[in-house]
This record gives structure tokens, C-alpha cells and sequence, in this order.
């Protein structure tokens, strides 16, 4: 009979100190920086573009969705099946706000991770953008940047020690363990 143990694995010291430690801090505040940029770049751009967030919002993701579905054809798709039932049902129906939101999520996930404000999360709404953009057949950056975010992602505790997270954290807590705000 199986006994009801709950054991605790060790962290190995490497992983502690790549994705845990405040002394390797300064590593992720040079990635955060650099993939906050691309994302806010990115998002700037939309924002000033009038076929983006604009009085003509959901023309550009209009086209760029349209060839996500034009892609899910052929002996060899680059876009599944799925992803372009999902465009063809949900975002195309709903390309104004998609636009904004792409537009909106951009610019926050840049100055989250810019900031140091909410790294983990930032960088886990990134990931999932780039996933996104690559489930519609499109490559370009959105490799390397989800492989920078998923690394964000492991190191949270760290990776906003300079930015403002080093404050927040301590503040709010987590889930599983509240903050000095939360404590009576």
C-alpha cells in the first residue's frame, strides 16, 4: 500500500544560482532589456500605425491572419489545422480587438520587462505571444525571444532584482507565500 510522503527535491546549486541567485542578477537585467526593446519597439509601432490602433484597427491583422489560413494548405502546412480553425472562428471575426490587444500586450510585456515589473509574468505573456506569431507560420525573431522569455520565466525570483520587481516582490508576495503588505 502506498504510503501519502510528499518529499522535497533539492534544487542542484547551478540551477540555484543561474535562476535564483541576486549575484547573477545583472545576466538577466541585459536580457530583459534587450527583449523588453524588441517588444516595445514592436508595439510603438502599432500603436502609431493607423491600421493597427487606429481609425482603420484590423486591416494589417486582417492580412497577416488571412495568410496564417492560406498557410494551413498544401502537402506540408506551416500553420495546423487547429490554429487556422481557431483564426478563421475566433480572430478574424474579431480582428479589431486582436489588433488592440496586440497592439496593448506588446507595449505592457516591453515595459514589464523593461521595468523589472512582474518579470515572470511579462515574460510568460511574451512567450505566449511568440507562440502565437509562430503557430501562424511566421519565424523571424520570435524563436530566439521565446527562448529568452522561457529562460525569464525559470529565473523570476532573480531576473527583476534590478528593476523594480527587487521592491514589489518583497511587498506582495506570492500565491503560496504573501508579502509584508498581507501580513497582519
Amino acid at each position: 500500500m502506498l504510503q501519502n510522503t510528499s518529499m522535497q527535491i533539492p534544487e542542484p546549486a547551478l540551477s540555484r544560482f543561474l535562476f535564483a541567485d541576486t549575484r547573477f542578477a545583472w545576466f538577466w537585467l541585459i536580457i530583459r532589456l534587450y527583449v523588453g526593446w524588441q517588444w516595445l519597439m514592436a508595439g510603438w509601432e502599432k500603436f502609431n500605425n493607423p491600421v493597427w490602433a487606429g481609425d482603420k484597427a484590423g486591416t494589417a491583422i486582417t492580412g497577416f491572419l488571412n495568410g496564417a489560413v492560406q498557410k494551413a494548405s498544401g502537402a506540408h502546412p506551416d500553420v495546423s489545422g487547429w490554429y487556422a480553425a481557431f483564426v478563421q472562428n475566433v480572430a478574424l471575426p474579431h480582428a479589431v480587438f486582436f489588433s488592440y490587444l496586440i497592439t496593448y500586450g506588446e507595449i505592457a510585456v516591453g515595459l514589464g520587462l523593461i521595468l523589472g515589473l512582474f518579470t515572470g509574468i511579462a515574460a510568460f505573456f511574451g512567450s505566449f505571444m511568440n507562440i502565437n506569431y509562430l503557430f501562424a507560420g511566421t519565424v523571424s525573431i520570435n524563436p530566439l525571444l521565446a527562448l529568452l522569455q522561457l529562460f525569464l520565466i525559470l529565473a523570476w525570483r532573480s531576473a527583476g532584482w534590478w528593476g523594480l520587481d527587487r521592491y514589489l516582490l518583497p511587498a506582495l508576495g506570492t500565491p503560496w507565500q504573501p508579502g509584508k503588505t498581507f501580513h497582519r
